[in-house]
């Protein structure tokens, strides 16, 4: 069954904004085995010219995740097939830093969904503010639907 390309284009948002605390950031700090002191030390992130400790580059799938719920592509008229995904690619931009504090809420789209080969892609990119509604950064992930593609080689 291929993807439901009316899809392209479709926006969602986190229910809840989601609260990073100093103990969370530690915790996938300690997760994903880094050490940087600026992810547990308030004062090692303030010599860095930090309000407060900092997260590390990848602790935006966190946030992202609170928009998960309204993620189009749990819906069975989606169309995809958990059992024949895989993870493609993800990719983080950012204008600062997620920091202890923070107050992020997310906006979801579906950007593409194309075929390679066999294959379809569906490109998501979430945006991450703050509490201002300033932007913090941008998550762009690409799952790939293996052999799901209509007439793909």
């Amino acid at each position: 069954m291929a993807i439901n390309r009316d899809y392209t284009g479709f926006e969602f948002t986190s229910d809840e904004a989601y609260e990073v605390s100093r103990g969370k950031i530690r915790e996938f700090a300690d997760a994903v085995g880094d050490p940087n002191p600026a992810y547990r030390d308030p004062a090692a992130a303030r010599e860095l010219g930090h309000p407060d400790v900092i997260a590390p580059p990848t602790f935006a799938i966190v946030a992202t995740g609170a928009a998960s719920e309204k993620n189009p592509i749990l819906r069975p008229d989606f169309g995809l097939n958990y059992r024949m995904v895989v993870h493609g690619e993800q990719k983080f931009s950012y204008r600062r830093p997620i920091r202890a504090g923070d107050v992020l809420s997310t906006k979801g789209r579906i950007v593409e969904i194309r075929d390679a080969g066999r294959n379809e892609l569906v490109r998501i990119e979430t945006e991450i503010v703050d509490a201002d509604g300033d932007l913090v950064g941008t998550a762009v992930n690409t799952i790939i639907s293996r052999g799901t593609a209509e007439g793909g080689q």
